[in-house]
């Protein structure tokens, strides 16, 4: 009866809360469109006010930093209050705090006070850096695990859709309203407050609560946090890929202001360059809730290179094609789509990964890297534009964009996998069977045989969604730069070759990886090696010989030498096929040498692959846990006898 009841909670828990994400929505929404009126309002107002020029840019980049440096100096207290209140009272208290933050913008706009208004724009951030991790934590608290997609993808678009409009309306009322009529900017600035209030207290949600303290000081916390998100396998990756996002993003947003005005760019009017953010924000907002729905049911963080390099492709066609205006915001309009698509699944990555109260400090933390991000934008903009241009941010963020989304792939397992799936399905044809094998709760230790040295990628492949620790000879870890990445991703452990280190020190290293392999094991983890050590030099024929390690572990496994033994599960893996390919020992008294063997593999791919049939390569997975627990008990050789007939013949009777 417990049980059933904990399986319908657990059911509740992963399809949903029940409540509805449009009140939070709606509460964000005017959160930001408030803090880029009063900075968009406070940029172009105070320069009127100030006659010196070197004083006018002293101010512009004081009024975009007072939005920033609060969430960088902020974001460790703003954890620390999710310990204390309730997400939903910092909410609401939150939106209290922003009634006399107006006051005090209004009353520096009606006495002409620059810094008056400044220091409302610094409140303002400061106040939206209290309550932005709880108003996010509070997604997973509506919705639910299996909701995280479509509620982020929603909070995403409403985001930028505040950050345009915001900053539209802002240059809007500053052209329109002029300096002795500010009744336009008191109506915004409350009437944005005043409906964000409102809109808090229709939230509802089943909270989970944090009680977690963290240090406050905000260098303390961004290194322990730093450390905190190592734990979760490619979650910083996440978050500075992220963060190299928001520093685009906001490059973006002061190009354009000034791309848009300028002369030698698009020499639009202020309403026209708002009509262009809004192309932008149409197409930000269309692409995240877009792609919250379909991350639910496709692995869409798996296509990160394909957007990324989709979204560089555009932005080399606004910087190097003469465009006018209504292509340009074309043109612009379908990046910011594309530009949803990449940002959404990484955003629904953390609280995918991060569970329990550490969410809230994930979330702080990423509000300190991504601002910090977002500060460095303004001088890599100023710079460029110094150097080269209005229009050479759009180069410099395409550079970027093909950069990182690469090096983010070879960052997160996941991620590499689904994409070498997509690369190695041009090749090679895949057929499985048995696979409901690995579908148990279980530590898993996969043995396949070995046929060329392509198969490990397949494999891998095969079981990406079930993470597996690879043993790798030490040899790839200082091969090339593609292979170590790929084995420090996948977290391979080094093997040495004991012909090559006939030592007391490699013979050491060898039997401790018989440990590493239990280790990994007894903590829940999963394992592949192949027992032969070595591809196959006869067709089809794997010889296992007098190799011990997968005698030693098995063995453990049966004699009850490992805990919780009962939960591991021994997987055998048969491929056939690729007898014959670049990669195997067909007329060759070697194994073949990893680089020149890669490089005309990489050739083939491109210029010869698509011309021809895949080749077919089949895998048989199969338990084989009890027979493997029988076959140990006997001595080494007849355990190595016993797996290597497997592997050939398919089975033992």
């Amino acid at each position: 009866m417990k049980e059933t009841e904990q399986t319908t909670r657990q059911n509740t828990c992963d399809n949903g809360n029940g409540h509805s994400f449009l009140p939070l929505y709606v509460t964000n929404f005017f959160g930001t469109l408030n803090d880029n009126f009063l900075k968009t309002l406070a940029s172009f107002t105070v320069i009127g006010w100030i006659a010196d020029e070197r004083v006018k840019s002293i101010a512009m980049g004081v009024t975009a930093g007072a939005l920033v440096l609060p969430y960088i100096l902020c974001s460790p207290l703003a954890d620390r209050m999710t310990a204390v209140w309730a997400k939903r009272r910092i909410v609401r208290l939150a939106k209290w705090a922003e009634l006399p933050i107006m006051a005090v913008a209004i009353a520096g706009f009606a006495l002409h006070s620059p810094w008056l208004v400044i220091g409302s724009v610094l409140l303002m951030g400061l106040q939206s850096s209290l309550y932005s991790p709880a108003k996010y934590a509070l997604i997973r608290d509506i919705g639910g695990e299996g909701r995280i997609s479509t509620g982020m993808g929603g909070m995403e678009g409403v985001s930028f859709l505040g950050v345009l409009m915001g900053t539209v309306a802002g240059a809007v009322v500053a052209d329109y309203a002029g300096a002795a009529a500010h009744h336009p900017e008191k109506i915004c600035l409350v009437g944005f407050a005043v409906l964000g209030l409102v809109a808090s207290y229709t939230i509802t949600a089943k909270e989970e609560r944090n009680r977690a303290l963290h240090a406050i000081n905000p260098i303390r916390y961004i290194r322990r946090a730093y450390r905190m998100a190592g734990r979760y396998d490619g979650l910083n990756a996440v978050i500075f890929t992220l963060s190299v996002f928001w520093w685009g993003a906001a490059m973006l947003q002061m190009g354009l202001l000034v791309y848009g005005k300028a002369e030698n760019g698009l020499n639009l009017s202020a309403t026209e360059t708002g009509a262009l953010l809004c192309a932008a924000a149409v197409g930000i907002v269309a692409g995240q809730v877009i792609a919250g729905f379909v991350d639910r049911r496709r692995f869409l963080l798996g296509a990160s290179l394909l957007t990324g390099w989709i979204a560089a492709g555009l932005l080399m066609v606004l910087f190097f094609v003469p465009l006018p205006p209504v292509a340009f915001g074309v043109v612009l309009g379908l990046l910011a789509f594309d530009l949803g698509f990449f940002k959404l699944p990484l955003d629904a990555e953390i609280q995918k990964v991060v569970k329990g109260p550490r969410l809230n400090t994930m979330l702080a933390y990423f509000n300190q890297v991504s601002f910090l991000f977002m500060l460095a934008a303004s001088g890599c903009y100023a710079l460029v534009s110094w150097a080269f241009g209005p229009k050479a941010f759009l180069l410099l963020f395409a550079v970027v964009m093909l950069v990182v989304p690469f090096l983010f792939v070879f960052s997160y397992r996941s991620v590499l996998l689904c994409t070498g799936r997509w690369i190695f399905a041009r090749r090679y044809k895949v057929e499985v069977d048995g696979l409901s094998a690995v579908a148990q709760d279980a530590a898993y230790l996969v043995l396949p045989n070995h046929p060329a040295m392509v198969d490990p990628m397949l494999v891998s492949l095969m079981f990406w969604k079930t993470p597996l620790k690879p043993l790798s000879d030490e040899s790839f870890f200082h091969t090339g730069i593609v292979a170590p990445a790929v084995l420090r991703t996948l977290g391979a452990v080094p093997v040495p070759d004991l012909r090559k280190h006939r030592t007391a020190k490699g013979a050491s290293i060898a039997r401790g990886l018989g440990d590493i392999v239990k280790s990994t094991l007894e903590d829940g983890g999963n394992v592949i090696f192949y027992p032969s050590g070595h591809i196959q030099t006869e067709p089809e024929h794997e010889d296992i010989g007098t190799r011990q390690l997968a005698y030693n572990i098995c063995k453990d496994i049966g004699e009850a030498g490992l805990r919780a033994r009962a939960h591991i599960r021994i997987i055998g893996v048969r491929t056939r096929g690729l007898w014959g390919s670049i990669w195997s020992r067909k007329g060759r008294t070697t194994s073949p040498a990893f680089v020149p063997t890669f490089i005309k593999s990489v050739l083939l791919w491109f210029f010869w692959s698509p011309f021809v049939r895949r080749r077919r390569v089949t895998m048989h997975v199969e338990d084989l846990t009890e027979r493997v627990k029988e076959w140990s008990k006997g001595t080494r050789l007849e355990f190595n006898a016993k797996l290597s007939a497997w592997y050939n013949e398919g089975s033992i009777q």
